[in-house]
């Protein structure tokens, strides 16, 4: 997941960025003030945008509103030091999806962030499932038919991205995005190598010779998840 953080304190901006690329494993962008962060989300895709009010050059409520004026409907988690219930009305009427005040535990920040970004694809349960596999957002966990599946950061992070979006082609320009920060150019050779070795590991846990693959290589375009079987018709029928 992808995730933009626009915050000017620039201590409390490493700590965030720190503890969501050790914790959940997200690709943070920063932006240090409301313009850059408004450029940011205009030109980039972003799972989540973390957002403080308090910013130079344009201030946070402006940003949501710009954000909400585009149409664009990228979750947004506001950072706040204003709890007053007046305050906290205009932020949701702005279109923000919650908030945190300050100081705040990074613990909480990382739970709702996940939450957010899972309601964001449409489901808000921690548990994905399709395909045989069963994939647990909060422990980050696989388990293919029953039996666990040891992926690396890399390997679960496309997993799960593609079972966000089943039966999407998603173009390995779009997963570079996703999985990497603004460094993901140096990355683009190993993509194939990464998803080869997923393949692989789901692959194993499977008993039965000739079981069906779960992502596919759309030649040129990318990849995407493989069709959930039709069920096996009764005798009879």
């Amino acid at each position: 997941m992808r995730v933009l953080l626009v915050e000017d304190e620039v201590r409390l901006a490493d700590n965030l960025a720190a503890a969501l690329r050790d914790g959940p494993r997200f690709a943070v962008d920063w932006a240090e003030d409301g313009l850059i962060g408004d450029e940011f989300a205009q030109n980039l895709c972003y799972d989540l945008i973390i957002l403080d009010l308090m910013l130079p050059k344009l201030d946070g409520l402006s940003v949501l509103k710009r954000l909400r004026g585009r149409q664009d409907p990228t979750p947004v988690l506001v950072l706040t030091a204003k709890e007053g219930a007046e305050s906290i009305v205009q932020l949701l009427n702005a279109g923000a999806d919650d908030y945190l005040a300050k100081p705040f535990d990074l613990g909480e920040l990382i739970a709702r962030a996940k939450a957010l970004i899972r309601r964001g694809k449409g489901t808000a349960h921690p548990m994905l499932t399709g395909l045989g596999l069963e994939i647990n957002t909060l422990e980050q966990t696989v388990k293919r038919e029953g039996v666990l599946v040891d992926l690396s950061p890399i390997e679960y992070r496309i997993l799960e991205y593609l079972m966000h979006r089943p039966r999407v082609i998603v173009s390995k320009r779009e997963l570079l995005e996703h999985l990497y920060d603004f460094n993901w150019e140096h990355h683009s050779n190993v993509i194939e190598a990464h998803v080869s070795n997923l393949r692989k590991k789901l692959a194993a846990t499977v008993a039965k010779e000739g079981a069906a693959e779960i992502i596919e290589t759309m030649r040129g375009r990318g990849y995407r998840l493989a069709a959930e079987p039709e069920p096996a018709e009764e005798p009879g029928q």
